[in-house]
Order: structure tokens, then sequence, then C-alpha cells
């Protein structure tokens, strides 16, 4: 996994592993811009979640590309960043990854994460659709920049490895 100053951290995996949560906690404790990669997607994607269909590949592209769009903006201005996105499949990995961009896989078995779901409120990511989120899933392989943590931890102690393991430091935000 390379190391790079400021990075913009990608981080994935399916509904329900933490994303959102280990990506704030990360942010703040950095003092990172943060985007919350479900706010850009189209009103017809959320829509469709909404009413229980698993998005199609064709679905997702406009989303992939906002998402590509704001890595691009700040990996360009050298600025450091935190994302969060379910990136379920290396083809959209590949319109996510650039130069300085840091894939953080959030992983976890059905049950576990099928219980953190159950205790969410307020999502339009319904558990229904976990099956087909596990199902498109393919994890990152050797190719791509990435560290894979398992959501075993405390999002708190989740957020702690991943600036240990990526040797971020807290204080100062490099």
């Amino acid at each position: 996994m390379a190391r790079t100053a400021h990075p913009v951290l990608v981080i994935m995996g399916v509904s329900g592993s933490g994303k959102s949560t280990v990506a704030g906690l990360l942010a703040d404790r950095l003092g990172w811009d943060f985007a919350e990669g479900d706010d850009l997607h189209p009103a017809s994607n959320v829509a469709k979640m909404q009413a229980g269909q698993p998005l199609s590949d064709e679905d997702r592209w406009p989303w992939l590309e906002s998402i590509a769009d704001w890595i691009g903006a700040h990996t360009a201005a050298g600025t450091p960043g935190v994302v969060t996105c379910s990136a379920l499949k290396k083809r959209y990995r590949d319109v996510l990854r650039g130069e300085g961009v840091v894939f953080v896989f959030l992983e976890g078995s059905r049950d576990r994460i099928s219980g953190r779901l159950a205790s969410r409120n307020g999502h339009f990511m319904p558990a229904a659709l976990l099956d087909s989120q596990f199902e498109a899933l393919e994890a990152p392989t050797e190719d791509e920049n990435f560290i894979a943590l398992s959501v075993s931890a405390t999002p708190a102690e989740e957020a702690q490895e991943v600036l240990d393991r990526l040797e971020l430091d807290a204080a100062d935000g490099q």
C-alpha cells in the first residue's frame, strides 16, 4: 500500500459496514474535508433503493463520476479528504482510483453487518438489499491501493486503526 502526503481516503464496503461513521470520525480527527457519498446519488437512485430495488451498473455510473470529480478536485489541489462510497466492484473503484487515493475496505460477515443494519434508523437503504450488496462485492486486490479492516471493533477503534495503519497523525492532520 503506497503512502502519500495528502491522500483521499475512500471508505468502502457494503451498506451497514460503518462507512459513514468511521469516515466522519476520521475527517473530524484529521481536520480533513468529508463527503458523504450517499449525498451524491441522483434522486432517481435514492428512490429506487427506497423502493427496495438494487441499483444497476447504469444507475451507478453518474454517481461514481460525481464521487470521482470530488476526489479529483482534492487530489489535484493536494487537499486531503475522506469520502464514503460502497465501491463494491473493481470496475467502480477503477473510476475512483488514482494518485493519492487509498481505499479503506470495511469488511465483515453478513450476520454482523445485518445486525448493524437492523439497528439503523432513517437510512434510505433497506436491509433487504444487503444480499444484493454481498453478491456484487468484489474485494480489493493486490493491484489496488487499499487496506482491509474488520468491522469487529467500535467505530472509534476502527478509525484509530486506520490512522495507525496509514501512519496519519490526528494531531496535525498529516
